[in-house]
């Protein structure tokens, strides 16, 4: 039998100092993780397989999972929300997680024994390994342990853990429970910003910019959507057919732009705001134009597919408008001192706005601006000239058609200068203010 040393705290104090620094510096949760399973293994601790399982507040999943083994890495799993009707797991109402939970307990132990039948499933591939030893625990993030991690311990080690492995491991689960928690509320911070402001709006509001005035002006090509009819179906179909409508129509017409680069900045009602940031060169404003006619396209053909399977059944079609358009916008944040909004401002979001309008009176589900349609390339069909509202010049606007000679030529921009709007003017005021501020702090 191999003779089981005593565990070096020493060695242990470091893994512990290490997820104490992680936890300061919120570090990501799967380096945690990793850098947890492989720093325990140089103490000389015998692991055979560590898994850990978190809970968390996830669009897509209800929880994630790692498995460790040595000479293998870390395997990450996803494990996906249970939609209503679909089956509950049954290998977890039988595992020792379940017993745990069920049973309000923190820790449970078992030997490995190949000759008696196992109390748990899991015992069984398990024994297949070598396991000899099996040490599970839980801690919860909360009272009701709505959210926490579950975790296990294995070794293959004849005799399987002495006593100072167990003190070891139990200490090391403490730290990293903490450290895991801080690394799913930072990780939860990026899911619910990504997810309600857009990725590169939840970075920016990530990296700090979180004051009343904070942004900077950037080149976007700029996306405008709007539903048709969308007060009808609602007053004639009800709330909820409405909101499975609404649900079908971004699915449809927003998908391809969020696939195809653009960053959805809100959705506004029954529309949305999307932009593809872009250098102020002529080549990166042809690239993103392009982008964004492409996916104006695939929108249009996804658009079509849901009308045609919404006449099958029997339901009325959703009509919308799509405004393209290119140009420097405000990007920042705007609102009262305790609660702001996170999005794109400026005189060419209000021209985006009123182009997707005019959908409605060329009968075209996209109208583009001069400018985008030049940039883009492809063929259009100029539909005319507009004194767009809240303007005092004119623009030519068109829409794409298939073949033909009706590409773009030439730009020829406003006769007068652009005024900042409203919302520029008071980004530009806080800014200056909190940099004046700032210089004289310093």
């Amino acid at each position: 039998m191999t003779a089981a040393y005593d565990t070096s705290e020493i060695l242990i104090d470091k893994v512990s100092d290490w997820l104490k620094q992680a936890s300061l510096r919120n570090t990501d949760l799967e380096t945690v993780v990793r850098g947890c399973c492989e720093r325990l293994a140089a103490t000389g601790i015998p692991l055979k397989r560590i898994h850990i399982s978190l809970s968390m507040l996830h669009p897509l999943y209800r929880a994630m999972g790692f498995t460790w083994r040595p000479g293998e890495g870390l395997k990450v799993e996803g494990y996906r929300h249970v939609e209503p009707g679909e089956e509950k797991n049954d290998l977890f109402l039988k595992s020792p997680y379940f017993h745990l939970l069920s049973q309000g307990i923190e820790n449970l132990r078992r030997r490995i024994d190949v000759d008696t039948q196992p109390e748990f499933p899991i015992f069984e591939d398990l024994k297949k390994e070598g396991i000899t030893d099996y040490l599970a625990f839980v801690s919860g993030f909360d009272e009701e342990w709505t959210q926490g991690i579950l975790g296990s311990w294995s070794t293959d080690r004849p005799g399987g853990f002495n006593e100072s492995d167990i003190a070891a491991l139990l200490r090391i689960q403490s730290r990293l429970a903490v450290a895991t928690r801080v690394a799913v509320l930072s990780q939860l911070a990026g899911n619910m910003l990504t997810t309600y402001l857009g990725t590169g709006a939840g970075k920016r509001v990530l990296s700090g910019q979180v004051q009343r005035g904070d942004g900077e002006t950037i080149r976007a090509a700029l996306i405008m959507t709007d539903m048709r009819g969308s007060t009808a179906i609602a007053e004639q179909a009800g709330r909820q057919v409405f909101i499975d409508t609404l649900n079908q129509f971004f699915d449809a017409i927003a998908t391809p732009f969020s696939e195809g680069g653009a960053e959805i900045l809100s959705f506004l009602g029954d529309g949305f705001l999307a932009v593809i940031p872009c250098a102020r060169h002529r080549g990166p404003s042809e690239i993103a134009c392009r982008q964004a006619l492409a996916a104006a396209h695939s929108a249009v053909a996804r658009m079509t597919q849901l009308n045609d399977q919404r006449r099958a059944d029997s339901l009325p079609e959703v009509g919308y408008g799509i405004g393209l358009h290119v140009g420097n916008v405000m990007f920042g944040n705007v609102g009262l001192r305790d609660r702001l909004t996170f999005s794109a401002f400026g005189q060419a979001v209000n021209e985006v706005q009123r182009l997707e309008n005019l959908s409605k009176k060329y009968k075209t589900p996209i109208i583009a601006s001069d400018e985008f349609a030049l940039y883009s390339g492809g063929n259009w069909k100029m539909l005319g000239t507009e004194t767009l509202r809240g303007t005092d010049y004119d623009m030519k606007i068109h829409s794409p058609i298939e073949g033909g000679k009706g590409t773009v030529t030439e730009y020829v921009p406003a006769s007068k200068a652009r005024e900042l709007t409203d919302a520029e003017q008071l980004i530009l005021l806080h800014r200056d203010k909190y940099l004046m501020n700032r210089r004289k702090a310093s």
